[in-house]
């Protein structure tokens, strides 16, 4: 067995990679991962080895091993004093579980107990579901026979009457055709009146004054409900029509493809040192990866700015270091610039990210920040704060936009101060968006 079967059997340990996936996103080392290949390290599991019997040390063999010596290993000779090799001068093997993005988010909800269900925008494929939906014509093997059923029968019960009744009444005497219909239709018998005329020309002559009036004949004869009849009876001559025929079909499902972009923004003055901008990476980066498995497609913008901005590719995001001053509103008119221009808000879910020690301009948050954010529409408008050394006074970026936003449910603030605040900073930025 060697190191990559073990490896192999290891990745089949999911509940062991969810442990240590909130501890390698605040301490892991995520240069080793690219965007859409996810490098989650893990311990190396101990082979199994042989050893010998408690109850019998002895066997074929040379020497004299002590309890639990591993077979196969050579053992201690005279002479031999260990001391080749320098203390800590060997390499150690290290393993790394490859992760998509798609299952880092998967694991990340079940940990942090998400349920963000992306939008879909783009009708990409459309798949036929379950026969619920009806059309007017089509193959005979289609046709839905309850359905017309039910509709003959409805007609039936609502076009049925007792003829016998109706025969009666032509019996008043002095009544012809037209007041035995008028009757009929007064009481909601819908007898047609071609009906009454040929059953009243075939009533004998003596059978036409049987009644005095209609009141007394009323009093005497009861007509056979449908209910009654249908009980004695049965269903005899359901009235089918054309129109009652419906046929079915599937229903058709639009598969949507679930675009997303995601606006990195980060501060790259002056005062943003070494230990900022590894926050800075250890939230972003997971954030990436997890929308990146949440969205069929997912693009990146990465934004620096100082006291302007401009954009960069991935791998110079997280290593640019200005000397400049800090203007964080250049950022998000750069990025509003960059939104209308490529990835417009009809057909691209889109999230903004920023990023800095919250210092910036006087001013600049109230009066340009905010008004550029509310201009943007987006899924989810996030800032981090990164002060892992203690909040400077001029530090007020992210509680001006935490205070102007505190009513608003797509906008996120979270403080990173050190790794250990990673997960919840992303669980705070992840949530806002899930509810």
């Amino acid at each position: 067995m060697g190191l990559r079967d073990d490896l192999e059997r290891y990745s089949e340990v999911g509940e062991d990679r969810r442990e240590d996936l909130a501890e390698f996103i605040q301490y892991g080392d995520l240069g080793q991962s690219l965007p859409d290949e996810i490098h989650i390290p893990i311990k190396i599991v101990d082979l199994p080895e042989f050893q010998y019997d408690r109850r019998d040390k002895g066997g074929v063999g040379q020497g004299e091993p002590d309890v639990g010596d591993p077979v196969g290993q050579p053992q201690p000779q005279p002479g031999d004093d260990g001391d080749e090799g320098e203390p800590g001068d060997e390499s150690d093997e290290h393993g790394y579980y490859e992760m998509d993005p798609e299952e880092f988010a998967e694991e990340l909800d079940d940990e942090l107990g998400l349920n963000l269900q992306p939008k879909g925008k783009e009708v990409i494929e459309e798949i036929e579901g379950d026969f619920t939906d009806m059309t007017k014509t089509g193959p005979d093997s289609t046709l839905d026979f309850e359905r017309m059923f039910k509709e003959g029968l409805k007609r039936k019960l609502a076009m049925d009457f007792d003829p016998d009744y109706i025969r009666e009444a032509m019996g008043v005497e002095g009544w012809g055709p037209d007041e035995v219909f008028r009757w009929a239709r007064a009481n909601n018998l819908t007898v047609s009146k071609r009906w009454v005329e040929e059953n009243y020309d075939d009533l004998p002559e003596d059978e036409r004054s049987k009644w005095e009036s209609i009141e007394e004949m009323e009093s005497n004869v009861q007509p056979t409900s449908t209910a009654q009849k249908i009980r004695e009876h049965g269903v005899k001559n359901i009235p089918f029509r054309r129109e009652d025929e419906r046929y079915r079909y599937p229903e058709i499902i639009e598969e949507r493809e679930k675009n997303v972009v995601v606006v990195n923004i980060r501060d790259v003055s002056g005062s943003m040192r070494e230990k900022k901008r590894e926050l800075v990476e250890r939230t972003f980066t997971p954030l990436d990866w997890y929308l990146t498995g949440k969205y069929d497609t997912a693009e990146f913008v990465y934004i620096a700015h100082d006291a302007e901005a401009w954009r960069v590719e991935r791998d110079d995001f997280f290593g640019i270091r200005s000397g400049g001053g800090t203007k964080i509103s250049s950022a998000y008119e750069l990025a509003g610039q960059i939104l209308e221009e490529e990835y417009p808000w009809a057909d691209w879910n889109r999230y903004v990210f920023a990023a800095g020690d919250s210092e910036n301009s006087r001013n600049d948050t109230e009066e340009n920040v905010i008004p550029r954010m509310e201009e943007i529409p987006a899924n989810l408008h996030a800032y981090v704060e990164t002060q892992p050394e203690g909040k400077a006074i001029n530090a007020t970026h992210a509680e001006e936009v935490e205070r102007h936003f505190a009513e608003t449910d797509n906008v996120a603030v979270s403080y990173v101060n050190g790794p250990e605040d990673v997960t919840s900073a992303i669980y705070e930025i992840l949530s806002t968006e899930a509810s």
